[in-house]
């Protein structure tokens, strides 16, 4: 029995010295278990740190970016047309007070509780109270200091901290200059609650210039080159772009540098400081134009004493540069700083004053045409200077219809070429146009490019400017070309568009004897002369042109600036051409071209007004004219011309109204012309 129970305890003891294999695989299991965990820390913390601190970066940081003010804007002598003034606003900083609003969160809830209202806001609704309650406190504060009575908007307020927390939130905008410094005076510097200034546009001559000068809009998508973190959660405080005019074209140059500032932000999003990493913004180059403010205002002044639209375009003859662009109704400039109200808006449509006619309109030129169809009968041998191409009796038969002379008395007889100028005799010009053909009259016009925009620095420039011939018409109209097509082109009529910067580019180029002249809106110094392709006259065929113009501002129908003193530019002689074109049942069109001196061209000048009632005589001598004498009077008082040579003897003219007026020549299929805005 005993060794029965020895063999069994052996046995026991045997068997607890063996091994299960079902646990020794799970320890093997636990063991690999353990081994790819520690793979997986380690390579974690070796291998994809930076991912993981990158991850942690992107969720604890945020950027805001402050735009760069503008450039500025001057004149060609350097007076400040567009600048930056400050714009003060009260703001609040809500990051700062995350423990005003945990405080006032318990006050309110707490509030709640012991009044037993069954219906208690939710936990979303009842923090949206808190921020207002704390964020009134400071606004009344603001409004004991001002003597003001504002009141927070609850929806503004929620919808800027929940995208926005970390820009200022604007309390008070727009701060008059006393308001700012009782303000400045009595908040603390460690105040959540300060003064925030930023810059928003200026201009100091108002409406002048304003269609050329443009304006600004809101912008809130500019970016800060070479600043850090673009892909980090960004806030932007506003900035401005370019809308119109000098400052939409040259936005890229006029826009600043924008700054920036890097913080870490805790889990709610609000800040920590101090900040990781800051820019300061930096200003924008600045502009300057070819504009002269003397000449500009002179030219507006003039203008608006009509009460009816119109444009006048000075350029410096051998450079291109644009000395005046003006275009009325117009609009002030200081209604778009800071921002236009819908009752600006709405005046300035009332007005039809948001056009700058002076590129955006194209009118038919009238009689100022008949230069060009001068040098289009010159250049192709139609006409010479010496010749009496027909005998004005005040109206013509011919293609079996009636053609009348508009202009003057209408009976000019047998004319030369200066006198058809200077009187502007139209029976004469229908003469040049027939011999010339309608495809050579627009094949010249073509040449000086009057059939396409010019390429000035500003945008919306109309390309509806037309040279007319017959392909054009069949393409256009589908109908043939007639004789009496050919009579209204010749006197800048019928179907002839022309804008005011287009006129004053050819008025340009002829004094220049050339056939273009790139217009610029930007001044340089000691900008060399322009050269372009030279028009092709004799010497004998431009003296001609050269005394007929010079004689319609001196016995012609441009008289008035020789015979009215106040009118007169003393000492200078200019060289001009009038028109007064219809156009069929809208309005007319009073034009004057010029330039001066007429021995040493210095200055080009294209002015035209509107008439508002249709068929009324509305004479570039007597409205257009006035207008490019006082630019010129300006001009001069700045810019000596040379000792006047001894002057021609005049051209006797018979005398006529001064006021002449181009009624287009009724054709088989009389055309319908409307100014193009």
């Amino acid at each position: 029995m005993p060794n029965n129970l020895a063999d069994q305890s052996g046995s026991l003891v045997e068997s607890h010295k063996n091994y299960d294999p079902r646990v020794i695989l799970f320890y093997f299991f636990i063991a690999l278990m353990l081994i790819v965990l520690a793979g997986g820390v380690a390579y974690q913390q070796l291998f994809k740190v930076d991912e993981s601190s990158e991850r942690e970066r992107l969720q604890s940081q945020r950027r805001i970016l402050v735009p760069g003010p503008r450039g500025n804007i001057y004149d060609r002598e350097g007076r400040l047309l567009v600048g930056n003034r400050p714009r003060f606003s009260a703001v609040l900083y809500l990051d700062e007070l995350r423990r005003e609003f945990r405080r006032e969160y318990i006050v309110i809830r707490k509030n709640f509780r012991d009044a037993g209202d069954k219906d208690v806001p939710n936990r979303t609704e009842m923090n949206q109270l808190a921020r207002s309650s704390v964020v009134q406190r400071y606004l009344d504060e603001v409004n004991r200091i001002l003597k003001r009575d504002e009141k927070v908007d609850g929806r503004d307020l929620s919808r800027h901290f929940v995208r926005s927390l970390l820009l200022p939130y604007t309390l008070l905008e727009d701060l008059e200059p006393n308001e700012y410094a009782r303000l400045l005076e009595s908040l603390p510097v460690s105040s959540p609650l300060q003064v925030y200034t930023s810059s928003t546009r200026y201009y100091p001559f108002g409406a002048a210039a304003s269609h050329t000068l443009g304006y600004v809009g809101v912008n809130s998508d500019f970016d800060a080159d070479e600043f850090p973190g673009n892909d980090l959660r960004t806030f932007k405080l506003k900035g401005s772009v370019g809308r119109n005019g000098l400052e939409k074209t040259f936005d890229e140059q006029l826009q600043g540098v924008a700054g920036g500032t890097i913080f870490r932000v805790d889990p709610s999003g609000y800040r920590i400081n101090p900040a990781l990493e800051k820019r300061q913004p930096v200003q924008g180059q600045n502009l300057i134009t070819s504009l002269d403010i003397d000449l500009q205002q002179a030219a507006e002044k003039k203008l608006r004493e009509f009460d009816t639209p119109g444009a006048a375009v000075a350029m410096d003859v051998n450079t291109g540069e644009v000395l005046v662009m003006a275009s009325v109704p117009d609009y002030d400039l200081r209604d778009f700083s800071p921002r236009l109200t819908h009752k600006s808006s709405a005046d300035i449509e009332a007005r039809q004053a948001w056009s700058n006619r002076a590129i955006n309109s194209a009118y038919p030129p009238g009689s100022t045409y008949k230069i060009l169809t001068t040098i289009a009968g010159l250049r192709n041998g139609a006409i010479t200077p010496e010749e009496s191409i027909i005998n004005c009796q005040g109206a013509l038969h011919k293609h079996s219809r009636r053609f009348v002379c508009y202009n003057g008395r209408g009976v000019h007889g047998d004319v030369l070429l200066p006198e058809a100028i200077s009187s502007s005799c139209d029976i004469y010009y229908y003469e040049v146009g027939w011999l010339t053909t309608p495809d050579r009259v627009a094949a010249e016009a073509r040449r000086f490019r009057l059939d396409r925009p010019t390429g000035i620095e500003l945008p919306y420039e109309t390309n509806r400017m037309v040279a007319p011939d017959n392909d054009w018409k069949i393409k256009n109209m589908g109908q043939k070309w007639y004789p009496g097509d050919t009579a209204n082109m010749a006197i800048g009529q019928g179907f002839v568009l022309a804008t005011p910067l287009g006129m004053a580019v050819f008025t340009a180029s002829v004094a220049r004897d050339e056939v273009f002249t790139q217009p610029t809106l930007i001044h340089r110094p000691n900008t060399p002369t322009q050269r372009h392709e030279k028009i092709g006259l004799t010497s004998e065929h431009r003296a001609a042109i050269v005394a007929g113009m010079e004689a319609v501002t001196t016995t012609g129908t441009a008289r008035v600036l020789s015979n009215i003193p106040g009118l007169r530019v003393p000492g200078v002689r200019i060289a001009g051409k009038t028109g007064t074109a219809q156009i069929p049942g809208v309005k007319n069109a009073a034009w004057f071209i010029c330039y001066a001196p007429v021995e040493d061209p210095q200055i080009a000048i294209a002015v035209v007004i509107e008439g508002d009632v249709a068929g009324e005589e509305f004479g570039g001598g007597l409205y257009a004219a006035p207008v490019a004498s006082l630019i010129m009077q300006e001009y001069f008082k700045k810019n000596s011309p040379r000792p006047p040579l001894p002057e021609p003897e005049p051209i006797e003219v018979i005398e006529d109204s001064g006021a002449e007026q181009e009624t287009p020549v009724p054709t088989e299929a009389a055309p319908s012309v409307k100014t193009v805005t």
